[in-house]
């Protein structure tokens, strides 16, 4: 049992990627033997730049969570169709042959009736002769306000399920963002880890010359090569993290979320946080969230009257026209005239239901109550949401300059501290301090830039603009 885990996963997968999906498997990484066989045979394709915009959209493919909520959105319209045709008339081509078997008449009536031609009467009383053929064209038409409060209820539900859709792609949006520039962080971290390691290797190596000609303690270059495998220590975590955050985006974006990619250089210059009363306007006017509560609390009072309509009557109205005669046919017997027509009325009174209907309308209004509870509370939540958000941002921008600010002055004052060690004016642990000082402040740079666009990003839930 000395194979792996993972090289028995690997084994077990199918050798191609369509295979692959066809099996429900994951895609297996080809071996080193093969990898080199391909190499010798092609060039290796240089790895796909992701755009943020490119990201955005590859999510929206692949988001299960996103794509239940464009499901309901459709469901939702066809819903309201649905409920549109209730009342509208409705059509259809009715064909129908019945045979009945006739009355048990005695002898001589039955001779008689056969000479004269006469079809005996058939043995059940609703039915209209022993053969009848129906092929009818029937319109019917039901008016009710039940019938009309459904209808608008349909359109409701309809309005919901499209701002919750929204409502997810704009959550999306904001997981993908985080993704993306929490990757790009981890890559900043990670190369900050190596310039940070080869400095610590530079400066051990100079501790040792120093110590070589006499200028320095070994107590220097002990100090100098513990910060170096501190050093080697961070790089080794930082390449780990930034691998973890490749395959989280990746995910998203590609169905074997091991494939290299790298993401686009984003602009030097950050997007400036918008003006809060714009913020505020596009809140009040594009929030799919309380588009969704306002669309939620219609459809409870639309529920309402629904029920409410079962204590008043229903009006059908009924029209047919085509053939119910002994003959298929136009014409019958005797000249006769089969093709006619027929109408009816039907009004339809609810007298008693055993209080049913009253124990309906007692849901429904408890049902209207929650959901203007709940638009109450998104209200508030807006409210709220939009001043946290906005004050996210704000201070978020803030501590991003004065994070830019003590990273220059990190880097400036490494710079003097090491050129006051070659000259025995700084002691090693001045530099060593120096060092961590600057390694510190870029990561906590890095740190402040996805900060800053996590904030960005979650205005964009209130708001629909994504400040790029």
């Amino acid at each position: 049992m000395g194979i792996s885990l993972l090289a028995a996963l690997c084994l077990a997968v199918p050798a191609t990627a369509q295979e692959a999906g066809a099996a429900g498997t994951l895609p297996s990484a080809p071996a080193a033997g093969s990898a080199v066989a391909t190499e010798a045979q092609a060039p290796a394709q240089a790895p796909a730049v992701i755009t943020l915009d490119e990201a955005i959209r590859r999510a929206e493919t692949a988001d299960p969570t996103y794509a239940g909520a464009v499901a309901a959105n459709q469901v939702s319209a066809a819903d309201r169709t649905i409920a549109r045709s209730a009342f509208l008339p409705s059509v259809r081509y009715f064909n129908q042959y019945l045979f009945t078997q006739s009355a048990h008449l005695p002898a001589k009536d039955q001779a008689a009736l056969a000479q004269s031609g006469v079809t005996p009467a058939p043995a059940y009383i609703a039915n209209n002769s022993v053969h009848e053929y129906m092929s009818q064209a029937q319109v019917t038409e039901t008016v009710g306000l039940g019938v009309f409060a459904q209808y608008k209820r349909a359109g409701a539900a309809a309005i919901q399920a499209s701002a919750e859709q929204e409502a997810a792609r704009r959550a999306l949006v904001v997981h993908v963002v985080n993704l993306y520039f929490s990757l790009l962080a981890a890559d900043r971290k990670e190369a900050v880890a190596q310039r940070a390691t080869d400095e610590a290797s530079h400066f051990h190596d100079l501790t040792e010359r120093l110590e070589t000609a006499g200028e320095v303690a070994h107590a220097d270059v002990v100090k100098a090569e513990l910060q170096l495998e501190e050093k080697q220590r961070a790089l080794s975590d930082a390449t780990l993290a930034a691998s973890r955050a490749r395959l989280d985006l990746g995910v998203l974006l590609f169905p074997d979320p091991r494939t290299g990619y790298q993401l686009a250089e984003t602009e030097a210059k950050l997007p400036a946080v918008p003006e809060r009363a714009d913020v505020q306007a596009a809140a009040e006017k594009n929030n799919p969230d309380l588009r969704s509560a306002l669309a939620a609390a219609d459809a409870a009072n639309l529920d309402v009257k629904a029920a409410w309509a079962a204590y008043l009557p229903d009006l059908t109205l009924n029209y047919n026209y085509g053939i119910d005669a002994e003959q298929f046919a136009v014409n019958g017997r005797d000249g006769v005239h089969n093709l006619a027509y027929s109408t009816s009325v039907t009004l339809d009174i609810p007298v008693w239901d055993w209080f049913a209907t009253q124990a309906h309308v007692r849901q429904a209004k408890a049902m209207r109550d929650v959901a203007r509870t709940q638009l109450t509370n998104t209200q508030r939540a807006l409210i709220a949401e939009l001043d946290e958000f906005y004050d996210e941002a704000r201070a978020a921008s803030v501590q991003l300059s004065s994070l830019d600010q003590s990273t220059g002055g990190a880097r400036k004052s490494l710079e003097l501290t090491n050129l006051r060690y070659k000259a025995g004016e700084a002691t090693v642990l001045e530099v060593v301090d120096a060092q961590n000082t600057l390694a510190t402040a870029e990561a906590a740079q890095a740190d402040g830039m996805v900060r800053y666009r996590a904030a960005l990003a979650s205005l964009l839930t209130l708001t629909g603009v994504l400040a790029q």
